[in-house]
């Protein structure tokens, strides 16, 4: 945030607003403004008396012309009334020149501050009058103050802890815009963060969005040991009482039985609707965490913390989740989307190679369908004997936008979104052929060249295309080839129970140029076994 914005609160009465904005203005050496004392000043009759002889109407007028007033300037603290931004230009107005805060508590909190007083109009009688009024008055008020993104809960802190909390809250806004993607959706969106060093600030995000109390970490119990010491130390300090709930790592635990075992152990925690479940790990943990989150009292809040490459670029972002059947992958699943996606690049320092690789599969699966400035960036950067590519912040949000430009076109993949799937076909047969000991971004990147194979020789795909990305998979060390005892048929006969058919026929994702894919039917099975077979390793 600019040192020239100015810094509004605002929320319910009792909940700090002037206090909080007195100390923080003079935290930040800026000068303190408070719109009630500003109405105040300007009738010469305090508010309770503007309220008995005007009525609430002509208050708000004379409300929203002060704000006027102070919308045009800048650099100050400005505390408002609690009703101030009901109105949408009053909060239009503000926001140009300032970043809105909502300070809140709970309503037992809120009577219990304002048991004292006797200036407030809307308020009258004991202690249980006012917390039935209060509750009623927030109910009517909840969709205005909800649409102030940045919300601060002060019901267990003091003034000097919630200037505290603010001040980081503030410092978070100051991330540059490239950190933050924005996933709009036509029903609703959610923020995607992607910076070095998010996982530490994690927490403060994630309360931005979530209200404090019981939730759940899923995660397997290597990540939980290397990763989730900094994350849970931030929810704990921030009020979240966090379950721990891990399950082996791997495909073969991405089942409906683990699904059941985390139910229960969600059960046993307490969780109810409003508790989030925190996701931190790859796609499988993102997958099994997002359908439990998904079905789980029919749904609770979900949040994406992608610890591989692959979950970064692909599989945290979208709402797809599911589980694996005998008979083939994902068949079981739903679409949840998360309340916010947070992509640490620093948590791929622990990752291994054969990881990294695995997840660059799916880095060049979003080059080929949209991005061929990413893909030239990828050949001419460090290959494999070099190090790789340098996977940082900027790399990511070039593979990351493509889908989430590709999603907010189809959020629930009744068109366009099929050609994320570009490779996915031919590896999940791959994959489910090797009893998963082939990698998925592995499988993929197979999948994506016998993709290409197939469009050349239907002659939708340019020719030049196969041996640039062949070329392209050996500088980055990814697979070209099939095992030598790979069974074509076999493999065809694994992609009949793939979930991407329409009208009982098999759909593919074929590449027509670099950054030009097209959704077309399966040909015939003659052509899938050449496919398959163009992957093997020619004969010595």
């Amino acid at each position: 945030m600019k040192d020239t914005a100015n810094i509004v609160l605002t929320g319910f009465m009792g909940s700090g607003k002037s206090t909080v904005a007195r100390l923080l203005a003079s935290r930040l050496g800026r000068p303190f403004l408070d719109i009630d004392d500003l109405i105040e000043a300007r009738a010469g009759t305090p508010i309770k008396q503007i309220f008995a002889d005007q009525g609430e109407p002509a208050f708000r007028e004379l409300e929203s012309l002060v704000v006027s007033e102070l919308s045009s300037a800048q650099g100050q603290v400005i505390a408002t009334g609690g009703g101030t931004l009901l109105r949408r230009e009053n909060r239009e107005q503000l926001q140009r020149h300032g970043r809105l805060v909502c300070l809140w508590a709970e309503p037992e909190v809120l009577a219990g501050r304002l048991a004292q007083t006797s200036e407030r109009p809307l308020l009258a009688g004991d202690l249980a009058a006012r917390t039935a009024t209060i509750r009623s008055l927030l109910a009517q008020r909840a969709a205005a103050y909800r649409a102030i993104p940045l919300q601060l809960d002060t019901s267990r802190l003091n003034p000097a802890q919630v200037v505290e909390r603010l001040l980081e809250r503030l410092r978070l806004e100051t991330l540059p815009a490239s950190c933050r993607l924005r996933m709009q959706l036509p029903i609703g969106g959610y923020d995607i963060w992607l910076g070095e060093g998010l996982l530490a600030r994690a927490a403060e995000l994630i309360q931005r969005q979530l209200r404090a109390g019981r939730a759940a970490l899923i995660t397997h119990p290597e990540l939980a040991e290397l990763h989730a010491g900094p994350l849970l130390r931030g929810l704990r300090e921030l009020g979240y009482e966090v379950e721990v709930l891990t399950f082996p790592a791997g495909e073969t635990h991405k089942t409906l039985a683990t699904v059941a075992g985390l139910y229960e152990r969600c059960i046993a925690a307490g969780l109810d609707r409003q508790s989030p479940i925190i996701a931190l790990g790859g796609g499988v943990v993102g997958d099994v965490a997002g359908f439990t989150a998904a079905t789980y009292l029919r749904g609770v809040p979900f949040v994406q913390v992608p610890s591989t490459l692959l979950a970064m670029v692909d599989a945290s972002v979208g709402g797809k989740t599911g589980v694996d059947l005998p008979q083939g992958k994902n068949l079981v699943g739903a679409f949840k989307q998360p309340a916010l996606v947070l992509i640490d690049p620093e948590l791929l320092a622990t990752l291994p190679d054969a990881e990294l690789r695995s997840g660059l599969a799916e880095v060049v699966k979003h080059a080929l369908i949209a991005s061929p400035e990413l893909f030239t960036r990828l050949e001419r950067g460090p290959g494999v004997s070099e190090g790789g590519p340098l996977l940082d912040a900027d790399l990511l949000e070039q593979a990351v936008r493509v889908k989430v430009d590709v999603v907010r076109q189809d959020p629930f993949e009744q068109g366009r979104r099929a050609v994320l799937n570009l490779g996915h076909t031919f590896g999940h047969a791959i994959e489910r052929l090797s009893g998963y000991r082939t990698r998925h971004g592995e499988a993929v990147a197979l999948g994506c060249l016998a993709a290409t194979w197939l469009g050349i020789e239907l002659g939708s795909c340019e020719p030049d295309l196969l041996p640039r990305l062949r070329a392209l998979h050996l500088h980055l060390g990814l697979p070209c080839t099939l095992p030598r005892a790979a069974c074509p048929p076999a493999l065809v006969d694994a992609m009949a129970t793939d979930k991407k058919r329409a009208g009982g026929r098999l759909r593919l994702i074929l590449p027509r140029a670099l950054g030009d894919v097209d959704i077309v039917a399966a040909p015939a099975r003659s052509l899938l076994e050449r496919a398959f077979a163009s992957l093997l390793p020619e004969q010595p």
